[in-house]
């Protein structure tokens, strides 16, 4: 699991020369984990209730993407990568194939990595600075294609703040509530990490295993 103590701070990862190719001084990948604004979607007229990622209702058939970030570090010469556990009730009880990594759908005319970038710090409280590693597409059993990048980073999962949705719980019937998009973040050893993630995006993590 993730490790509770360490502090989010802008210092040279130890994976940052595994990574290699890399031109230029490095560049720290946050600037601090100060709290986002808690701010709720405001529900939908096309659907009964918003979740994780996406509507879901009459308009959960349409074809959607997401983009998303992988951030991954060396700990005692092992890569460990950060994922983020789902909230709300329906993903409450859920652990093995309900992680995934930060990521969201892209705004209408949106860059994909500028979109991957919102998301993390949506999701995370975090910034994310390149280089990044583009990833090939994966798609997810339910028809979405995640669109995602790497990059070497660290913070501190136990101060990840994210964003809120809204949903009726019970579902449906019951009044409207907050909760938020990503309830908890740890970083996973890669052996690990390919049991906890959607099997959706595991490909990810072969690939990058593949990289490093």
């Amino acid at each position: 699991m993730g490790e509770r103590g360490a502090t989010c701070r802008p210092r040279r990862p130890a994976c940052h020369a595994a990574a290699g190719g890399e031109t230029g001084p490095w560049r720290p990948a946050f600037l601090g984990l100060a709290p986002l604004p808690l701010t709720a979607r405001q529900p939908s007229p096309h659907a009964a209730t918003i979740g994780y990622h996406g509507i879901r209702g009459a308009r959960a058939a349409m074809p959607r993407i997401s983009a998303g970030l992988l951030m991954y570090r060396t700990r005692e010469r092992r890569i460990e990568v950060l994922l983020v556990h789902p909230g709300g009730p329906f993903w409450a009880n859920k652990d093995e194939g309900a992680w995934s990594i930060p990521k969201g759908e892209p705004d209408e005319g949106e860059d994909l990595l500028a979109a991957a970038q919102r998301e993390f710090k949506e999701e995370t409280g975090c910034e994310a600075s390149g280089p990044f590693i583009a990833l090939a597409p994966v798609r997810q059993k339910a028809g979405k294609t995640v669109h995602a990048w790497a990059f070497c980073g660290e913070c501190d999962p136990a101060a990840c703040r994210s964003n809120t949705f809204k949903t009726r719980w019970p579902l449906g019937t019951g009044p409207w509530r907050s909760f938020p998009e990503v309830d908890r973040a740890a970083f996973f050893p890669l052996d690990e990490a390919a049991r906890k993630i959607n099997p959706g995006q595991k490909p990810l993590l072969d690939e990058l295993r593949s990289r490093l």
